[in-house]
Parts: structure tokens; C-alpha cells; sequence
């Protein structure tokens, strides 16, 4: 904070400001008034347009921390805003309260996770309210109460039901440390996104959400979120989705015994299959151990076993040695009939496609050193003009001229090349155009005890059958800490007395699925139960989402761009398609925050630099903090805690607290009897104000409140005199504007300006407009660009008249000399710049 916006008075005068009185002032008072309850009947009426403002719930690890009071302070400018702007708004708070942190400390106590789960959220609801935020506290929701899961179970039914959940055995990701298997998207740079363990792979059957179903809408639609959203998260989505055309080309594969079978392969180059001098398969995909030769069977298991132990990340790594191993047969290559070996390597995933690709290692780095180690043939098939990948052994990978493609030869348009071969593949029935995309199912399994447990019995008679509804929840049993411990395997299996249940369709002994869901899809949905709360007989009532949805501002982090994001787009598309959703995009507009560090770096015990959040409320209060993490920069930038003074806002909240306690006219004084230039000040400031939180500047907004307050107080101190109207104007704007940001002070200033509370709720002041209006303009005259004069013009000065008095001013005269005026730029009303030589 600039000197110029701290207070200069002496330290003694500050003292009368108490934050912690205020905020043990006002605290119940808000508490009885509720003054931030959306009221359904108020938007059916059409008294109030809606808003729908959510910032992404908390998970109850601990006490609130920086992370928390910057996006939240961020979000409540907003909310707080939307309430002044006359709209109902809907600011709702719940805590996503399963999963595994909670689990594992409950292990580390030997106590129930619910313990240390619900202790946890009462210490956080205390200290949201002590924030002052403008959260709906009748609506609040955790997703481990038995209330709120029987509904992610019914609705995990209900996609079960449409072919949106199965079971299947397959190569998963599995965390050694957590004991749980993790979705792709939960694996960072090969290790577990929550503990930092290096993954590997385990063949476990488990239960997958099919979203590749929806890959195709999910691009699509996101037209509707361009502008909207960050470009960022679009593009980490646009890139996870991976969307690509290419073509399915089938090889025959020549087995051992002397059979034929067929294999399909996905690749967005067909024209180069005249260069495809192998085939690859995953070495722990099924097919490897389908195809192999006998006597290569102990060679495949071996290296298999050597495999897994690797995370996907390093397989696909560029400069990794390459490994594999013969598996004794060979496939034809469709375009030319030749027979190639067939290898099982580690640089190819099982979970791709079919699990073998076609290598060109002319044209792909990683096949061509395969192909140097293996000693395998490379062969060019496009004259990039660059030295030959068959001596170089570096691959080529741009546009040229075929060679060595048979009918292709001499072409240089790649395109017509594609579609050539891709014609003919069809015309002999060996492929056809296709669309693949990067996206895989989503894996929702996990084989730990605190979450929602799968509502599904397995029966040998009757096979998976799901719980009937009317049996929903499925209630966790109360296992202790002690029989947490992860085993490989989920801890629910030992409570063999909720495990052992009668089959509902037979009625014959059956067992509950052991697996509980991933917190993740307790987060795809859970901004739909708020907008029903309690409703005991329904996930959500259709009505009230077409009140209040879809969401118009979502506040939160960057790391979600892909996981908890995507997965609620594609719950809102099933559920609109269901027909209880009218809208398909959950979030109309996105805001993302950045992070608070300290000393450049990101805050740690072991590197001295952490900064406890309530340290710094108790030191500087609630107002201070959260005005420096809103003045501190633009909302998506980090915050540095040292480069920030709370102390300097602390100063500046003092200092409009006195000026509403220094007014001496009173509450509904007429304002335009009073002094024009502050009048003037003050409608430009909440004009503009408006604008720049519309525009998510807030930083900038708390920057002309400060102005204002400067400018209020000179308006005094230079004869305006505190009785005058304007200053009265003035003040009351500055409690509404600090309303957004420093919720106790601006209230204690309302209530010091003669007002009833909440200040929260008063409504925007009407700006009138002549008031906006301009009476002169500042002109700045450059010459050979650097400032020479600064002129005072109407605003609506011709370029003619500006030039003219530009070159009759006496500075700019002097600049000039006896130079010669080559030209002379003349933006009017703002600018003139003379260029001489």
C-alpha cells in the first residue's frame, strides 16, 4: 500500500478503531438478520433476477488457511456485489467431506474418520462465519452424511442403468502408499496427485464411469464457455480430451498354432503405413499374452513383471532406453502384403486402444529407437528434405514428397494422401475413417472405507444387482481406525456382517460390492443439492434448477481444471439427457485465483516461511486480511505475503472509519446542494467501481475507494466543511463499496452515518449521470516524445483547436526551437505528439 493511501494521522487517533470489537459486534447480529438467505419465492415472483454464485467447497483437513481466505474474500466481492446490484442471490456452502486424508488421519488416531471429519468442519463453518462471509447457511451440506450419499448412490444407479457404469478388469493405476487405485487424471508426472508415491500398474477389476461417451459433446459445447472460462482450462481440456482423425486399420496377425486373427489399430498417419516395418504391443495388455508363441511365453512374463514397475510417465519417456521382446510371429501389412515381426514393448500403454500400434520409425522417434535397438528395418516414406532417419537414426517428421508408397510416389499433398490410402483400406475392408480421442473412462473405484459405498450386491445366481432404492443408503458399518489400514484390498471386506446381505433379486446369500466411490463424483453434483436442500425425496427438484442454474460464476483453482471440472460437465450432460437438468453447461462463467505465497516461494514449515491465517487475523482482524488479499492483484495472480502491508490496510480501514464517524449532516441530507467537485468524485468512483467488479478488477475497485476516502477527507480539511451533503454522499459510498471487501467496517460506518444495518443489502447508489460528464480534460503535448506540456481542454476539443493550442504553448515553443515541424499527431482530447527535425 502507497503512502499516499495510509493514514498519516498519529498512532493514537487509529486506536479508537477496534476490529476484533467490531467483529464481536456485528457477528450475531448478522447471524439474527440473515440477511444472505436467497429466497426462492422472491425470484419466482420476478422481484429479483437470480445469481448464482459458487466458489469450490472446502475439504475439512484442518483449520482455514492463505488458500482459503484469498478465494473466498475474492468470491464474497462478488456475491456482496450481485446483492447490492437489487439481485437474489444464491451463495451457498457445504464441505466435500470423503475421502482420503481424513481416512488416514483417522488410521494415525485409531478413531472413526467421521470424528475427525466433523470436528474439522465445525472448527471451519466458526471461522467462515468470523471471516464475514456472505454465505446461505441454511442450505450447507457434507457429502459423507448418509443424507447426502444415498443420492450419489442413486445416481451412480441411474447411470448404471443407462450403460454409464460397469465393472471390468484391466491394468489400473495403483498408489503403494494410499493402497487404492487412482484415475488418470489423478496421476502427476507419474505419481499419486495426493501423496507424491510413484504409481505403478495392477490388473484389478473395478468400476469405471463411461464418459468417453460424451467426449464428442464435451468439445463441443465448450463454444459456449469461450469468453467465459479461462483460455487455460479450456485448452487443458480441450488437450485431455485429445480429440484426433485418423483411421482403424486392420492387420492380420499370424499365430503359432497356424491361425489367423485381427487385430485393429488406431493412427492419424495411414499414408505412412508403407513405412510400418513392425508392430508393437503393450507388454501387460491382454492381446501380448494372447498372441505370444509358447516358447516365448516365459520371455513375455518375465519382461511383464519388469514392466509394471514402472509408472506410464517414464514408459512414454523420449529418452528411455527401449526394451521389449519378440513375441515369435508376424502380422501383414495391408498395403503391401509384407509380413512384419510383432514385439511387445513398455513405450506402448495397454489402455491405448487395442493396445498395438503400427511402427514407422522413419517418421517417430520413440519406434526408430526401438527399431536401432532391436536392429529392427526402417524405411522412409516422405522426402522431408532432411538427412535419411535410416542413417541418422533421427526421425523426420514433416510434410514432403512420398517415396516408397507404391501409388503415392511423387505426391506431395498429405491430405490426398491420407484419403487415398483410407480409401482403399475401405474398399478391400481393411479399415475405415475414425475418430479417437485421448479421454478414457473414468475409473471411480477405490479400495478404501471412508466414502460412498458402490450399491451394488454380487450374487453367484444372479450376478451384479443393484440395491434398491427404497434401501438406499447403503451405510457405511462403524469400523475404528484400527481396522483401516489399508490391505490391498478394501477394509469394508472384513465387516463381514455388512458385507453378507441376502440377494435383492433372489433372495439367495450375496455380498455387497467392498469398493467405495471416488470424492470425485460427490463433486460433480453437489451444486445441484443445493438448490434443493433437505429434500428427502429426490437428488434435486428439476424446478428449483431451472430457478436457480445453471451457475453463473464458479471461483477456485487452476488444479481443477480437468478433474473435478470435467467430471461435473459431464454429470450436468447425463443429467440433462436424463431430463432433469434444462441447461448442459454447469458453469456459465469461470474465475480462477492464484496462490498466496511468501518470500517468492511457496509457503513451507521446512523452508521458515509459512504464514499462519489466524496469526494474521488476530493481529491485523478480518477486514485488513481480506482487504490485502483483494488489493493485492488481479484475482488469477500469486500473491506474495511479503510484498503485501495489513498493516497499511489496517491504517487506510481506520481512516475511513473516522470520516463516517466526522459527518455531521444528517441520514437523507439533499446531496446535490453540496459540493460539486466531491459530487463529481464520488458518482465517477462508483460508476467506474461497478464496471471494474463487473470486469473481476477488484484490486483496481478497492483502489478509487481509497481515492475516495483521500478525496473526502481533503474535501474537508480544505473548507467543504463535514457538514456539507456531498460529504455525507461520499462516506455512505465508501461504506457500500467497503461492503464488498471489509464486511465490519463498512457496517459499523453505516450504523456511525445514521443507518439501520446491514449496509450489505441498500441497494447500488444511483449515479447520475451528468455527473459523469467531463468539464476539461487533461491533453498531454510530447515533442519527439518525450512531455514537454499538459494542457486543460474540453472534452469535446476539435483536432484542430487542440494542435493549435499545443504549438502556442510556451514550453512546447521552446522545445521546438528553431527546429523544423515535420508532423504533428494530434488524438484528441487526450494526446498531440510533434515530431521536428
Amino acid at each position: 500500500m502507497s503512502e499516499t493511501q495510509a493514514d498519516q494521522r498519529p498512532e493514537d487517533e487509529q486506536q479508537t478503531y477496534d476490529p476484533e470489537a467490531l467483529q464481536r459486534k456485528w457477528l450475531p447480529v448478522w447471524d439474527r438478520l440473515e440477511p444472505f438467505r436467497a429466497d426462492d419465492a422472491v425470484v419466482d415472483s420476478g422481484e429479483r433476477e437470480k445469481r448464482y454464485a459458487l466458489t469450490m467447497f472446502p475439504y475439512p483437513s484442518g483449520d482455514l488457511h492463505m488458500g482459503h481466505a484469498e478465494v473466498t474474500a475474492l468470491h464474497d466481492v462478488l456475491a456482496r456485489y450481485w446483492w447490492q446490484r437489487g439481485y437474489e442471490v444464491l451463495n451457498p456452502i457445504g464441505w466435500d467431506s470423503f475421502g482420503l486424508p481424513a481416512e488416514n488421519a483417522a488410521i494415525r488416531r485409531d478413531e472413526h474418520p467421521a470424528t475427525y471429519t466433523y470436528a474439522n468442519i465445525e472448527t471451519q463453518a466458526t471461522s467462515f462465519r468470523n471471516y464475514g462471509l456472505s454465505f446461505d447457511w441454511s442450505r450447507r451440506l457434507h457429502t459423507s452424511d448418509p443424507e447426502y450419499y444415498r443420492w450419489t448412490q442413486w445416481l451412480f444407479l441411474k447411470f448404471r442403468e443407462r450403460g454409464l457404469a460397469y465393472r471390468k478388469a484391466s491394468p489400473v493405476n495403483w498408489c503403494p502408499n494410499d493402497q487404492t487405485v487412482l484415475a488418470n487424471e489423478q496421476v502427476v508426472d507419474g505419481a499419486c496427485e495426493r501423496c507424491g508415491a510413484v504409481v505403478t500398474k495392477r490388473e484389478l477389476t473395478q468400476w469405471y464411469f463411461k464418459v468417453t461417451e460424451y467426449a464428442q459433446r464435451l468439445l463441443d459445447d465448450m463454444e459456449q464457455l469461450e469468453g467465459r472460462w479461462p483460455e487455460r482450462v479450456l485448452t487443458l481440456q480441450r488437450n485431455w480430451i485429445g480429440r484426433s482423425e485418423g483411421a482403424h486399420v486392420d492387420f492380420d496377425l499370424h499365430l503359432a498354432d497356424g491361425s489367423t486373427r485381427q487385430v485393429t489399430v488406431y493412427t492419424t498417419r495411414p499414408d505412412t503405413l508403407f513405412g510400418a516395418t513392425f508392430m508393437v504391443v503393450a507388454a501387460d495388455a491382454k492381446l501380448a499374452a494372447e498372441i505370444v508363441a509358447p516358447d516365448q511365453a516365459a520371455a513375455l512374463e518375465a519382461y511383464v513383471d519388469e514392466v509394471r514397475k514402472a509408472s506410464d510417465i517414464d514408459r512414454l519417456a523420449t529418452d528411455r532406453p527401449k526394451t521389449g521382446v519378440p513375441l515369435g510371429i508376424t502380422a501383414t501389412n495391408p498395403v503391401n502384403g509384407e509380413q512384419i515381426p510383432v514385439w511387445a514393448a513398455d513405450y506402448v500403454l495397454a489402455d491405448y486402444g487395442t493396445g498395438a500400434v503400427m511402427a514407422v520409425p522413419a517418421h517417430d522417434q520413440r519406434d526408430l529407437d526401438f527399431a536401432k535397438a532391436m536392429g529392427l528395418p526402417v524405411r522412409r516414406v516422405v522426402d522431408t528434405g532432411e538427412e535419411n532417419p535410416e542413417e541418422t537414426f533421427v526421425a523426420t517428421t514433416g510434410d514432403g514428397a512420398y517415396v516408397n508408397s507404391g501409388d503415392l510416389d511423387g505426391l506431395r499433398d498429405k491430405a490426398a494422401g491420407i484419403g487415398a490410402i483410407v480409401d482403399r483400406l475401405e474398399a478391400e475392408g481393411r479399415g475405415s475413417r475414425a475418430t479417437n480421442f485421448r479421454l478414457r473412462d473414468w475409473l471411480l473405484s477405490r479400495q478404501r472405507f471412508w466414502g460412498a459405498p458402490i450399491p451394488i450386491v454380487h450374487c453367484a445366481a444372479c450376478g451384479e444387482v443393484p440395491v434398491p432404492e427404497d434401501q438406499l443408503p447403503v451405510v457405511l458399518p462403524d469400523l475404528k481406525g484400527a481396522d483401516l489400514k489399508p490391505k490391498g484390498t478394501s477394509p469394508l471386506g472384513a465387516a463381514r456382517e455388512w458385507v453378507e446381505v441376502d440377494c435383492p433379486s433372489c433372495g439367495g446369500p450375496a455380498e455387497r460390492d467392498t469398493d467405495t466411490m471416488d470424492t470425485f463424483v460427490d463433486s460433480s453434483w453437489y451444486f445441484l443439492r443445493y438448490c434443493s436442500p433437505g429434500d428427502t425425496s429426490a437428488a434435486f427438484d428439476p424446478a428449483d434448477l431451472k430457478r436457480w442454474g445453471p451457475i453463473d460464476m464458479y471461483i477456485g483453482g487452476v488444479e481443477h481444471a480437468v478433474l473435478h471440472l470435467l467430471y461435473s460437465r459431464f454429470f450436468t450432460k447425463v443429467l440433462h439427457d436424463m431430463g432433469l437438468l434444462d441447461f448442459v453447461e454447469p458453469f456459465s462463467a469461470q474465475l480462477n485465483q492464484g496462490v498466496v505465497i511468501n518470500q517468492g516461494k511457496k509457503m513451507s514449515k521446512s523452508l521458515g516461511n509459512g504464514i499462519n491465517l489466524g496469526d494474521q487475523l488476530e493481529e491485523f482482524g478480518v477486514d485488513a486480511v481480506r482487504l490485502t488479499l483483494v488489493f493485492a492483484g488481479p484475482p488469477e495472480d500469486n500473491i506474495d505475503w511479503a510484498d503485501v502491508s495489513p498493516a497499511g490496510s489496517l491504517r487506510f480501514l481506520a481512516r475511513a472509519w473516522r470520516l463516517a464517524g466526522d459527518v455531521t449532516s444528517a441520514p437523507g441530507a439533499d446531496a446535490t446542494t453540496g459540493d460539486a467537485a466531491l459530487r463529481r468524485f464520488t458518482h465517477r468512483t462508483l460508476d467506474e467501481a461497478a464496471t471494474l467488479v463487473e470486469g473481476y478488477r477488484f484490486n483496481v475497485m478497492v483502489a478509487r475507494t481509497m481515492e475516495l476516502v483521500n478525496a473526502t477527507r481533503k474535501a474537508i480539511d480544505s473548507g467543504c466543511g463535514p457538514a456539507d451533503p456531498a460529504v455525507r454522499e461520499a462516506a455512505e459510498a465508501v461504506a457500500i463499496l467497503l461492503s464488498l471487501v471489509a464486511p465490519y467496517t463498512a457496517e459499523e460506518m453505516w450504523e456511525r452515518l445514521g443507518h439501520e444495518p446491514t449496509v450489505a443489502r441498500v441497494g447500488w447508489p444511483v449515479v447520475d449521470p451528468a455527473l459523469l460528464v467531463e468539464e476539461s480534460v487533461t491533453a498531454v503535448v510530447q515533442v519527439q516524445g518525450k512531455v514537454k506540456a499538459r494542457l486543460e481542454v474540453a472534452p469535446d476539443v476539435s483536432e484542430a483547436d487542440l494542435e493549435a493550442a499545443a504549438l502556442a504553448d510556451p514550453a512546447v515553443v521552446a522545445a521546438i526551437g528553431d527546429k523544423a515541424v515535420r508532423k504533428v499527431i494530434v488524438r484528441a482530447p487526450k494526446l498531440v505528439n510533434v515530431v521536428v527535425g
